[in-house]
């Protein structure tokens, strides 16, 4: 209609690509694992659009891994673009199926060595 992806397009393929990893590379499963996410935060920054029928390419990497929560983000770029055109970010918090709250020892370590996998560290700065 406007000649761009809708906004609401790229959060869905953020989640789609959060989910996707959880369940191939952290042992998520969605139905019936005792832990699961919920949706703490979440926004985009956009610099520039993609319209149809351009093909979207999204990174995803971890930037915060608490004791039951991790911060997220995904770049999303156009295949055979240069430069990406929007960033995300989204903040989950893992919860007790049964209670709806955090574990008190935080996330199991399947889920957390998953997340691990993609976590990136701070470089001392040289000074």
């Amino acid at each position: 209609m406007y000649d761009h992806m809708n906004n609401s397009i790229y959060n869905f393929l953020y989640d789609s690509v959060i989910n996707a990893y959880l369940i191939e590379q952290c042992g998520l499963q969605p139905p019936t694992s005792a832990q699961h996410p919920l949706m703490a935060h979440t926004h985009n920054d956009y610099f520039g659009s993609i319209s149809y029928p351009a093909c979207a390419e999204l990174a995803l990497r971890v930037n915060h891994l608490g004791s039951s929560s991790v911060t997220y983000e995904v770049a999303l770029f156009e295949k055979g673009v240069e430069g990406v055109r929007a960033v995300g970010e989204f903040v989950h918090v893992f919860v007790d199926r049964e209670t709806g709250r955090p574990n008190a020892k935080g996330m199991n370590s399947t889920l957390r060595q998953g997340l691990e996998k993609i976590l990136v560290t701070k470089r001392a700065s040289k000074i």
